[in-house]
């Protein structure tokens, strides 16, 4: 049976995903929750930009509908 993809977030959690968002915006952190809405909250936090770290956060709320993927 196949994965649902908040299964797969639930996989996810307490590890290091990358996340991308419209605009090009990537950031990098650790999954700490979301929800239906696939909202998110990384912890320790890298915003990137083509691939350098551009700004760190303790912890980032992101907005469901600005995902565009989420990279385990």
């Amino acid at each position: 049976m196949a994965n649902r993809p908040l299964d797969i977030l639930n996989n996810a959690l307490d590890t290091p995903v990358i996340v991308r968002l419209k605009g090009a915006r990537e950031f990098r952190g650790e999954l700490k929750g979301y929800d239906i809405h696939m909202n998110l909250v990384l912890d320790n936090a890298e915003e990137l930009r083509e691939g350098e770290i551009v700004s760190k956060f303790s912890s980032v709320v992101i907005r469901g509908d600005n995902v565009v993927y989420v990279s385990p």
